[in-house]
């Protein structure tokens, strides 16, 4: 039975993230308001009623990827070497989760048209509510992994917290850096510049 339903979790998790993926593509490549619920539902040859059992609207499907990735983050933190310093197992989980073509915002970034599309995208007002109810989930899964790796109390300390959101505000620096950079500037090499300036202390330059 438990193994049932872990394989029920794994594919409602690979539902989840399949209409995610398909709701960002196509607002990207069509604009925020020329993609409909009977869209998405299309694309990823699901039904429009599954789609509502998932989400309630095209920002929460969009935002469900953030969170994804916060728990595969978590998943891979927890997976490193328990004698791999702490921000070094940080800054290897996190750039596992931002392989060239793993994800939309490691789409190439010399596609100018998918940039520009990514960044009206993130500029669409309906999106704020829906990021900042995911990234707050998403602190917390990663806070849990950070106070398992550390023997701290993520309910209690404020260190987990206060890690997961140093962590979530530095990837999300990297990702605005190589959006509005020109010329395009891939994500790799930057989320490694700023994982070295955090294990670092971010001295001044």
């Amino acid at each position: 039975m438990a193994a049932e339903i872990g394989l029920r979790e794994r594919k409602k998790r690979a539902t989840r993230v399949a209409l995610s993926r398909a709701t960002i593509r196509l607002c990207i490549e069509r604009g925020w308001d020329n993609v409909t619920v009977e869209d998405i539902a299309a694309a990823a040859n699901v039904s429009v009623r599954t789609f509502r059992n998932y989400f309630s609207s095209k920002a929460d499907a969009i935002a469900a990827s953030h969170l994804e990735r916060a728990r595969r983050i978590a998943d891979e933190l927890r997976a490193r070497p328990a004698t791999e310093p702490l921000w070094d197992a940080l800054a290897g989980a996190v750039r596992t989760q931002f392989v060239p073509g793993d994800d939309t915002e490691d789409a190439p970034a010399s596609d100018q048209r998918w940039r520009d599309g990514l960044r009206l995208m993130l500029a669409e007002p309906a999106l704020a509510a829906a990021f900042a109810k995911a990234n707050a989930t998403a602190q917390d899964e990663l806070a849990e992994a950070i106070a398992e790796r550390t023997g701290t109390d993520g309910m209690r300390d404020v260190y987990p917290k206060l890690v997961a959101a140093v962590v979530g505000a530095a990837s999300a620096v990297a990702i605005e850096h190589c959006l509005r950079a020109e010329p395009p500037a891939p994500l790799a090499p930057v989320l490694r510049e700023v994982f070295d300036q955090l294990t670092k202390g971010l001295p001044v330059p």
